[in-house]
């Protein structure tokens, strides 16, 4: 049974001139695992990763109708790559009640996600 949806739009160029600003928004937005991947990343890339989490993220916190604040942070939230390179919640509150299905795609300029939150079956 689905028990969320939450979908987001971010403008990357936005998002890479707030972390040029505020270079510490990297370790407020991504776990140090998300940060590993970043790292490795050339500066394009690395705008669309952190705008693609960043909207992801925000996404998710919609999907659970609460918005990033009290009930979730980003840090809560961490999202990782399969081996066929699928993002995935590695880490999310309501692991254990929910699989969040998450999709992420962007364009030059921007990036939309979407979460659905599906109730676990009773095992």
């Amino acid at each position: 049974m689905i028990v969320g949806i939450g979908n987001d739009l971010a403008n990357i160029t936005r998002v890479q001139a707030m972390q040029a600003k505020l270079p510490k928004t990297v370790n407020k937005i991504l776990t140090p695992a998300e940060i590993a991947v970043f790292e490795k990343m050339a500066p394009k890339r690395q705008g669309e990763f952190l705008a693609g989490r960043f909207s992801a993220k925000e996404s998710y916190s919609k999907a659970l109708g609460t918005g990033i604040g009290k009930h979730v942070s980003f840090l809560e939230l961490e999202i990782l790559n399969d081996s066929h390179g699928r993002p995935y919640f590695a880490k999310h509150p309501l692991k254990d009640e929910c699989i969040a299905h998450i999709s992420i795609t962007h364009t030059d300029h921007h990036v939309a996600t979407m979460v659905v939150l599906e109730k676990r079956e009773n095992r």
